[in-house]
């Protein structure tokens, strides 16, 4: 199968600008938890970059509608295996630079194709916090290859450091004291050489207001 007759099905990954790699995102609107933060006053889904600028272009917003219906598919997890090892050759991939977990099924294909691809760092911050709970009550953890962040609600708000310390898994949100602070702003809104989003032993990621 021809990487064209793959997006036909799975739609196009996107290729975030600051990003070292590749990246597969979804409509903004169609969150769970972030479609309901973005009603709330200094949350920070109610400021999200995914609810402006190119993301509103009709041939963009036609992506991510497609790419959020085609995670349906059946041969979604192997037509995402395929697509992601032909196409991202600096291995770090990150999920939903918009959008976010859908259901604990669309989780256990998140893992599926990290388990299929553990030559690739996989990052996947999320707001579905019930979502990964209820994937962990379950499961031992998640591949060694793939990174869940749990988000901060709100801006200047704390991440949910204990209840993701009782998971086992990492966070992320608004700058701390102990965090390791995002220095995309200080090398042209470029990811540069850093890492630490996709590195697991950061235990948290501090990012600048957009």
């Amino acid at each position: 199968m021809t990487l064209k007759d793959i997006e036909k099905k799975t739609g196009t990954l996107s290729k975030p600008s600051k990003m070292p790699g590749y990246g597969y995102s979804t409509p903004a609107e169609d969150c769970k938890t972030g479609s309901k933060l973005a009603k709330v006053e200094n949350s920070i889904c109610s400021i999200c970059y995914a609810r402006k600028g190119r993301y509103v272009f009709p041939n963009v917003k036609k992506a991510l509608k497609k790419r959020l219906a085609a995670i349906e598919r059946d041969d979604w997890v192997e037509l995402m295996t395929d697509l992601i090892r032909r196409k991202e050759k600096k291995g770090f991939f990150r999920w939903h630079d918009s959008g976010d977990v859908q259901s604990v099924k669309h989780l256990k294909k998140i893992v599926a194709i990290a388990n299929n691809l553990p030559e690739i760092k996989f990052w996947l911050p999320t707001r579905e916090y019930k979502f990964v709970s209820d994937y962990l009550a379950v499961n031992d953890s998640f591949p060694a290859n793939l990174t869940v962040r749990l988000s901060a609600f709100m801006v200047d708000g704390p991440p949910p450091k204990a209840f993701a310390e009782r998971l086992g898994l990492t966070t992320s949100g608004v700058v701390e004291d102990d965090s390791f602070t995002c220095p995309s702003e200080r090398q042209g809104n470029s990811c540069g050489d850093c890492r630490a989003c996709w590195d697991g032993s950061v235990p948290n990621v501090g990012y600048h207001k957009h």
